[in-house]
């Protein structure tokens, strides 16, 4: 019979000694690695064709008022209020919501599906890290794409005014009141389909759903406050959860014209219904990995 034999090997094996740094590292190495799946970086050139679509729809509209108040002011045909900072989120907020709801899902979906998430808990990471991490990493891109055509239009119509500097004194309270609309669009673009992206492994399944979620919303809310009127067509129409945002948008820069009939519902209803929609799906979406316990 022939008898075991073991051998041991020095293979050099030493303690760690340098510097611990904690959950905060694990939490910026987190965002980090948000920010570059959602923007396609270092995957193959498919991966970065929706985030620079999603830029170059945004910027788009953006060129397209400066060049419209360039003719405006160079051939006198009047004042340049036909366009403005606050009308830039009204064309926007569509392709921005759509793009989003299919890039989101990537930076929650592929951890799930390819079991990628349980390496987390061996870092010191609670899954409240987990997600703020990736959600301010799909935040942080979101809000780039959205200030930037909007720092191209600012800086646009100073540049084509008759009058820069006077042009500056007039509306220099543009800047905040973009920041602030941006902001609030954002929060919304980027909440949605990652709560939605927490209930499927799948991301066609959770950009599918956010886009007929805001389609059907859309029609039936357009179709209702049109049916009925009277009162009670302003309220109907919020069941367009789509166009919420741009409401809070006019709220900012203090034109509600374009708000339908909801221009003439209280400001604290409107305000206080999005809220719901925007904090309700981030309290979906920590419930959600809490009880699955990453």
């Amino acid at each position: 019979m022939t008898e075991a034999r073991g051998e041991i090997y020095d293979i050099g094996y030493q303690r760690y000694t340098g510097p611990r740094e904690g959950r905060n590292r694990a939490r910026r190495a987190l965002w980090a690695n948000g920010v570059r799946t959602a923007l396609g970086l270092g995957r193959g050139w498919f991966s970065k064709v929706l985030p620079v679509l999603l830029f170059v729809a945004l910027l788009i509209p953006a060129l397209v008022f400066v060049v419209i108040a360039a003719v405006i002011s160079t051939f006198g045909l009047g004042e340049r209020g036909i366009v403005g900072q606050g009308d830039y989120y009204r064309f926007i907020l569509v392709p921005l919501v759509l793009l989003s709801a299919v890039i989101a899902p990537e930076l929650l979906c592929s951890d799930r599906r390819n079991g990628v998430i349980n390496l987390y808990l061996v870092r010191p990471l609670t899954p409240t890290d987990y997600l703020l991490g990736r959600w301010l990493a799909f935040l942080s891109i979101v809000l780039l794409f959205v200030y930037l055509p909007q720092l191209v239009l600012f800086i646009g119509f100073i540049a084509v005014a008759a009058d820069p500097l006077a042009y500056l004194g007039d509306h220099w309270l543009d800047a905040p009141r973009f920041l602030m609309a941006g902001l609030a669009i954002a929060l919304f673009a980027a909440t949605l389909p990652m709560a939605a992206a927490a209930f499927t492994s799948r991301r066609a399944y959770a950009a599918i759903f956010v886009i007929a979620l805001l389609f059907i919303t859309g029609a039936v809310g357009g179709v209702l406050s049109d049916t009925i009127g009277g009162e009670a067509a302003g309220w109907l129409f919020l069941i367009n959860i789509g166009f919420v945002p741009i409401h809070i948008n006019n709220i900012i820069f203090g034109d509600m014209s374009s708000s339908g009939p909801a221009g003439d519902l209280p400001r604290s209803a409107i305000l206080g219904w999005y809220l719901v929609l925007t904090a309700g799906p981030g309290l979906i979406l920590w419930r959600r990995y809490h009880r699955m316990g990453i």
